[in-house]
């Protein structure tokens, strides 16, 4: 962004609060679910249609922003992104039917979606891996007051649906606030600095790397790792192991808390250590914080096994982003970036969905084995990733 003086640090300001007003939805869901389950008599698994929902929305707008973004400024996809995201928040708390409540969903993810791959596609182009990171700790933010929110609602007596009314308020100011500040925020849109995409041709092109399907494939299963997580464990806790619902809250706090203190952390650490070998520490964190939450030695070993994992997922999704237009080429970051992204968004509804179906057949103890077996999904997949990006600079290297 050009803006500069106080009006460019108010504008950066409220960039982060974008990222902040993605996470709290998110952080609302997992402990709210098994309340939001009895209020409309809800099998265990119903979580599922929600997601898809929410999903859909998020594909539409994500694969349109490139094009919103062309004719219209930052600040406007994020005040209408905002005015969106505020109307589903203060729909769920007024809806008397599930079925109204599955229908807000599409609207959230509609607002969630534009915000997301927009804010993305421009701190790819224009930020370090570092800012990134630090850009992202943001919605980490956001993720980990959302449970303290609905936890401390739920623990006065009143009904989940405050909750929501409660963020979509917040919703609802920080869009005013996007809307006030208007012409502060550069005309023109990251699709504009940004290579154009260059339609369906382009993307053809961009879909026959090799690169880009591993990509797609690793952001799938990470994402998917971090909403499961997300959104099981609270269950998990307070309906297999008899953990008292004020406890099982604060955890699921500490979960998203983690995941933000380890971008904050990452963000000073990418600076010393290299991406790759970060990344690939990380992925063994997880693994190990898996194996603590489904082996329950202990108590305290599975809530640290959580946090392990929320801190270990931190850096993965910030760095791999900023990293894009190293691993694919500045040619192919724009379309790439959009399915990455995609595949974020299809990872963090398919994944908690299958371990939903799962728990209802088997119980939900499988919540620990899932994240297990994901884990080492993810693993595999980035090294293979490594291992084909780095054949690929090898390749350009003895070209030049």
């Amino acid at each position: 962004m050009k803006a500069k003086g106080k009006s460019g640090l108010l504008l950066a300001g409220l960039a982060y609060l974008g990222f902040v007003s993605l996470g709290l939805p998110d952080g609302l869901l997992g402990v709210a679910w098994q309340s939001i389950r009895a209020s409309f008599h809800l099998p265990l698994d119903a979580l599922g249609i929600l997601l898809v929902m929410s999903t859909t929305g998020y594909l539409l707008s994500s694969f349109s922003s490139g094009r919103l973004l062309a004719r219209i400024s930052v600040g406007s996809l994020l005040a209408l992104s905002c005015l969106a995201t505020a109307a589903s928040l203060l729909g769920y708390a007024v809806a008397p039917r599930w079925s109204l409540m599955v229908a807000w969903g599409m609207l959230a993810g509609l607002g969630a979606g534009a915000i997301d791959a927009g804010l993305n596609a421009f701190a790819a182009m224009h930020f370090t891996a570092r800012t990134v990171n630090w850009l992202h700790a943001f919605y980490g933010v956001g993720a980990t007051i959302g449970p303290v929110i609905m936890t401390r609602v739920l623990a006065a007596g009143r009904p989940w649906q405050w909750g929501y009314g409660l963020v979509g308020l917040w919703q609802l100011l920080l869009a005013a606030c996007f809307g006030l500040t208007l012409k502060w925020w550069p005309a023109e849109g990251v699709a504009q600095k940004a290579p154009a995409p260059g339609g369906t041709t382009a993307s053809r092109s961009t879909l026959r790397l090799p690169v880009v399907w591993l990509s797609i494939a690793v952001f799938f299963v990470y994402t998917g790792i971090e909403a499961a997580a997300g959104v099981w464990v609270y269950s998990l806790f307070t309906e297999a192991r008899a953990i008292p619902m004020s406890t099982a809250g604060m955890w699921v706090s500490v979960y998203w808390g983690s995941l933000t203190a380890g971008r904050f952390l990452s963000g000073v650490v990418v600076g010393f250590a290299p991406v790759r070998w970060l990344l690939r520490c990380c992925i063994i964190g997880i693994v190990l914080g898996a194996a603590l939450l489904w082996f329950d030695f202990t108590t305290l070993l599975s809530f640290l096994g959580l946090a392990l994992i929320g801190l270990s997922l931190a850096p993965i999704f910030p760095s791999l982003i900023a990293t894009t237009p190293e691993r694919l080429g500045k040619a192919h970051t724009a379309n790439g970036i959009g399915f990455q992204i995609a595949a974020a968004v299809l990872g963090q509804s398919l994944l908690p969905s299958l371990v939903g179906i799962l728990a209802s057949h088997l119980g939900l103890e499988i919540v620990g084995p899932a994240l297990l077996a994901a884990a080492i999904l993810l693993l595999g997949l980035y090294e293979a990733l490594t291992a084909i990006s780095a054949k690929k600079m090898r390749g350009a290297e003895a070209m030049a």
